[in-house]
This record gives structure tokens, C-alpha cells and sequence, in this order.
């Protein structure tokens, strides 16, 4: 198991050392607003909503909080989520992130980690509408917490520690050869929004 040591330039987007795939790292995202005022922004003004996703043919409701702003619906997990449009916040952080990755996205999909005991389950980006090697960008805002990648067929596991206003993306071959996904903790942790912007085809 490998635990990734960051940066230490955090307005640099740097790349990891990973097998089948890229990923890369920012520590402090380049924006013109702390990460706290985002993070309250986005709390107050995003229309969070409980889903419920179906796994292995039942529905569950997600342990967290979300949204999908965009341009292009999106379906995973056998539901079918229709955009709201982009914030104007929302626009000025993907803005960011485009300048920082060099990369294009038209939707985003916004998750509110409340506390410690929400999480998200061992999944890949890889919905045939992302392409065959799609590039996502994660920023994070509030507290941190810990994102884990897993191999597919190897037993290699990456742990990042994703602070207030960072950046990571994941591209490449990355979407085919690893899962990613972040476990509830039984230490208290405060809330955590967490965007993820992607190009839908």
C-alpha cells in the first residue's frame, strides 16, 4: 500500500508516478476566492438532493448528498440525471481547472460529504459517454479527506489526503485499470464538497 506524499508548490499541477493511467495533483486550486467562502457558497447555493442509485438490481439511497449541473444529461447506476445549468461560481472554478489541466468539461457533478459518515462506494469513471480515456478533475473544499485508488488486477492501492482547495486528475488509461472511492471514517470529520468536472460526448 503506497501513501503519496503532496507537494510542496501548492500552485503547481503535478504529476504522480502511477501505472495505467495519470494522474496529477494541485494543492491549491487558482482561484480569486478562499476555499472557505467557496465552500459555503456552494453549500447554500447548490440544490443538494438524497438519490437513490440502483446496485446489484436494488436501490439504495447515496450516503451523501448531490447535483448535476452541466449541458449533458448522465446516466450510472442505472438512473438517468438531467443537468441543471451551470452556476456562476460553478463556471468560475471550472474556468480554473480547465486553465490548470489543459483539459475541457461540460458538466460537473457536485457531492456534499456531511460528515464522516458519508462516502463513496469503489466505482470507475467509465460510462461509454466519458470516452475511452476520459480526463476527470476533482476540486475539494472543507474538510479533508482521504480518497483511495485500487488496481484492478494487481494489488496496489494509493491513498491521497485531498485538502481545502485542491485539484486532482485522474486521465488517461486511469478510468480502465483502477477504482477510486473514499471509506466512512470512525473519526469525526467536518463537511466536504467535492466537484468532479467531466466532458460528456
Amino acid at each position: 500500500m503506497a501513501r503519496m506524499d503532496l507537494f510542496d508548490d501548492a500552485t503547481a499541477l503535478t504529476a504522480i508516478p502511477i501505472e495505467d493511467g495519470r494522474l496529477a495533483f494541485q494543492q491549491r486550486l487558482d482561484l480569486d476566492l478562499s476555499p472557505q467562502d467557496v465552500f459555503c457558497r456552494l453549500r447554500d447555493e447548490t440544490d443538494w438532493r438524497a438519490e437513490q442509485i440502483q446496485v446489484w438490481g436494488k436501490l439504495h439511497l447515496q450516503p451523501r448528498l448531490s447535483a448535476w449541473h452541466g449541458t449533458a444529461r448522465y446516466r450510472y447506476s442505472g438512473k438517468t440525471f438531467e443537468p441543471q445549468p451551470f452556476t456562476p461560481l460553478q463556471l468560475h472554478i471550472k474556468q480554473a481547472v480547465e486553465l490548470a489541466t489543459g483539459c475541457r468539461f461540460n458538466s460537473v457533478l457536485l457531492n456534499y460529504y456531511r460528515d464522516e459518515r458519508d462516502s463513496m462506494g469503489f466505482h470507475a469513471d467509465d460510462e461509454p459517454e466519458l470516452g475511452p480515456e476520459p480526463a476527470i478533475a476533482s476540486v475539494s473544499f472543507g474538510a479533508p479527506r482521504t480518497f483511495i485508488l485500487k488496481h484492478r488486477t494487481v494489488p496496489k492501492t494509493v491513498k491521497l489526503a485531498l485538502g481545502d482547495g485542491c485539484l486532482l486528475l485522474m486521465a488517461g488509461t486511469l478510468q480502465r485499470h483502477w477504482t477510486h472511492g473514499i471509506n466512512k471514517e470512525r473519526t469525526a470529520r467536518g463537511p466536504r464538497i467535492n466537484l468532479t468536472f467531466r466532458l460528456i460526448l
